[in-house]
């Protein structure tokens, strides 16, 4: 969204003084802003613009102690609760490794931060938040009464911005792009290359080669290697693995980071559309009526074919993903894979 219509800061506040229960992003969404313009309007109060330097951010973030990670998208909400630990730095992407806290961000699509301090009554709620160019939010981390304050502080102090303006600059992104015509692909090339992918990760470098999207590369693989599922699927599959206390990995991103749980999942709990896991250091809040399409889908690797759930919106947008939990060297679990394989399936012609 571009600048000149946007309200001013002391509009944007006015109004929020006369909807005070809407949640940040359903506000934004009534001005017709941003979440990222919505905090930005804070600054010099409860707000302080802040770098969007992973690298200093990751280098401090540690020292903070045990916080709360959410990565998020239109449809899912991911929340994980534990300690930046292992951390990988990288200019084109960047790894943190804990065993709670597993993500994959991506340096170039952070355009804003802000420390945000959030009063209820005599609590004090403590976040950084970072957003795209759009104004969309790309990672939170929220802090917990066990977080280092001083630790905290120094942090935002390293990374506070010379610019503590009210108002922010968004663009307006693109919509998806479609990187090229199903049509005009060799499928049998596209099926011989993909019969001899030996790592999930290799999976990239083949949507590049033949110009495809996630998408786009299932629809046209085959069953062999793809099949769809009934839009029930997903709840389904969560709900035996939390009787099985199946081990899972839940993949939930956006342009500027992926996160990720490894481990099984117990309390589910559906709320409206909302598809929840509560449990003690992993919630998820999964929007089921914005599933459109779910798709199993075969990966070959040097230890055995990988079977991944992929859930896509009505914009053929992922959603969300899953795994079964499984180590680099390891051949998949048997668990997993006849779960998956047992899923009530829907004719491919009708999961256009």
């Amino acid at each position: 969204m571009t600048g000149t219509s946007k309200p001013s800061p002391e509009e944007i506040l006015r109004a929020r003084a006369e909807n005070p229960k809407l949640r940040e992003r359903e506000f934004a969404q009534l001005l017709n802003i941003s979440e990222a313009d919505y905090v930005a309007a804070q600054c010099g109060d409860a707000v302080t613009r802040i770098r969007p330097d992973v690298d200093t951010l990751l280098n401090g973030i540690g020292a903070v102690g045990e916080v709360m990670a959410l990565t998020r998208n239109e449809s899912a909400v991911h929340e994980k609760i534990g300690v930046y630990d292992k951390v990988v730095q990288g200019k084109h992407a960047a790894m943190v490794l804990g065993e709670q806290i597993d993500l994959r961000i991506f340096p170039s699509a952070w355009a804003h931060g802000f420390a945000v301090e959030k009063r209820d009554g005599d609590d004090v709620r403590r976040s950084l938040q970072f957003f795209d160019e759009a104004g969309e939010a790309v990672h939170k981390i929220h802090l917990r009464a066990q977080s280092d304050l001083d630790a905290y502080s120094a942090l935002v102090e390293a990374m506070r911005s010379d610019d503590q303006s009210p108002a922010i600059e968004t663009v307006a992104l693109s919509g998806k792009k479609v990187p090229g015509g199903i049509e005009d692909i060799d499928r049998d090339d596209f099926r011989q290359r993909w019969s001899q992918m030996t790592d999930v990760h290799q999976f990239i470098g083949l949507l590049r080669d033949f110009k495809l999207d996630r998408h786009q590369a299932v629809r046209v693989i085959g069953e062999e290697y793809a099949w769809p599922l009934d839009t029930q699927a997903v709840g389904a599959m969560m709900s035996h693995a939390a009787q099985a206390a199946l081990p899972i990995m839940c993949f939930v991103g956006n342009r500027g980071c992926i996160q990720i749980h490894s481990g099984p999942i117990s309390e589910l709990k559906s709320v409206g559309p909302w598809l929840n896991v509560l449990d003690p250091t992993f919630h998820l809040h999964l929007r089921a009526d914005h599933i459109h399409e779910v798709w199993a889908v075969r990966k070959p690797t040097k230890d055995g074919h990988v079977t991944s759930l992929e859930t896509y919106d009505s914009n053929h947008e992922m959603i969300i993903q899953f795994f079964g939990k499984r180590h680099e060297g390891q051949g998949e679990r048997e668990d997993w894979r006849f779960l998956i394989e047992n899923l009530p399936r829907v004719r491919q012609s009708t999961a256009a």
